[in-house]
């Protein structure tokens, strides 16, 4: 019974990529930015190899890392969420999808605003937190929707739980996303529920939720289920993926949600492949250029990891990885266009194998179609022969 666990660190970049400077990124490099804060203590992703990684240049290496390591760069335009996890699974974007920094065309708004029955407020790029003490007062008054975007593909609508009740929120944003399509085809409809009577104590929620594309064509998740194998989504793995090849989705509210999921997933009996997402280091840390919390989150995930490896079975595989970066430490708030750390593990992997750079997410989809022995198009490399130590093909 061969059981893969991907776990995605959201937004855990370790280094810039060649073309950094075309999305102004020049200089990030998530991973520093945590190191510089001097409390980074991550002593099982060290055994693991993750600072003997190409191009890493904080961190004490060990002697001998526990699993094979590596980088691997983007291929897609872009360094979304969408994009990345897409990629991850083998769909490569060759066009970035929309972003608006001006805010949202009048017809789009026109067209939400007539399909919801409320009206809009802001339409601006904006903080998500701020954005609710800047509108949340007159949201309460009127009934309007705080619509607001940000540097990346995404269309975000705040609304006060009181106000708007979740489900009609969710509505909402499932109407956002059928407008939201072709040339306007952003990566996400974010639902972004708040709480609170004044702006000093207006606070988002745990409740919310991702609308994303149906991706245009099958990724390894719709190959796995042809072949009878699970796919279970855990955070908001369906949410990116538009429930498109995705078996079971586990909704969480947190990191360590995620994370207690996974172990729960890990003491039981399945064949395919356990997709995670851990996403409060991108909505929580990164976004909020808190370099200290995001530390202490790396922190915490990897204590939680040293609670998972013993747990693992003979023919399980781990890959500990992320979808983009977001230096908590530059000036921007955003995402940035970085590479991301590959960490492999398990009973079959080679100890201290080195994969150097991977020239894109897509190698890690190959490499685990390999594992199952399932065909999967796409121009990637897959590494599983050089992290084999006896891995069964049959």
């Amino acid at each position: 019974m061969k059981r893969v666990f991907v776990i995605v660190l959201d937004s855990f970049g370790i280094g810039e990529l060649p073309d950094a400077a075309n999305y102004k990124d020049s200089g990030s490099n998530t991973l520093a930015a945590c190191f510089a804060t001097g409390k980074l203590q991550i002593p099982n992703m060290q055994k693991m190899g993750l600072y003997q990684i190409d191009g890493v240049t904080v961190g004490q290496p060990v002697e001998q890392p526990a699993a094979a390591y590596g980088r691997m760069a983007e291929r897609s335009a872009g360094k979304d969420t969408t994009t990345g996890h897409w990629e991850l699974m083998g769909l490569v974007s060759q066009k970035p999808m929309p972003t608006y920094p001006n805010g949202f065309p009048k017809e789009v708004l026109d067209r939400l605003s007539q399909e919801t029955g409320r009206g809009i407020l802001c339409n601006l790029p904006y903080s998500g937190t701020q954005v609710i003490r800047d509108y949340g007062e007159k949201h309460l008054r009127t009934g309007d929707l705080i619509v607001y975007t940000s540097a990346d593909s995404v269309l975000q609508i705040a609304a006060h739980e009181e106000k708007i009740p979740l489900e009609e929120l969710y509505h909402i944003c499932e109407t956002a996303r059928k407008i939201m399509q072709g040339e306007h085809g952003v990566g996400r409809i974010i639902a972004r529920p708040f709480i609170g009577s004044s702006p000093d104590t207006f606070t988002r929620t745990a409740n919310r939720r991702d609308f994303s594309l149906v991706p245009p064509q099958d990724t390894l998740l719709d190959y796995l289920m042809k072949a009878n194998l699970e796919t279970i989504g855990v955070g908001k793995i369906s949410d990116i993926f538009a429930g498109k090849g995705i078996s079971k989705k586990i909704v969480t509210h947190s990191n360590d949600e995620g994370m207690q999921r996974t172990l729960e997933l890990c003491q039981t009996d399945f064949s395919g492949l356990c997709f995670v997402n851990l996403v409060e280091f991108d909505m929580l840390y990164g976004h909020r250029n808190d370099a200290l919390g995001y530390t202490q989150a790396l922190n915490r995930f990897d204590q939680q990891l040293g609670e998972l490896i013993p747990m693992f079975r003979e023919d399980d595989l781990l890959f500990i990885t992320a979808d983009h970066g977001c230096d908590p430490s530059t000036p921007s708030t955003d995402h940035s266009r970085e590479y991301v750390p590959l960490l492999c593990f398990g009973n079959p992997v080679k100890q201290n194998c080195n994969l150097h750079t991977r020239s894109s997410f897509g190698d890690l989809a190959a490499t685990i179609a390999d594992y199952f022995c399932i065909e999967f198009p796409g121009k990637f490399d897959s590494f599983l022969h050089d992290i084999s130590q006896e891995i069964s093909l049959i």
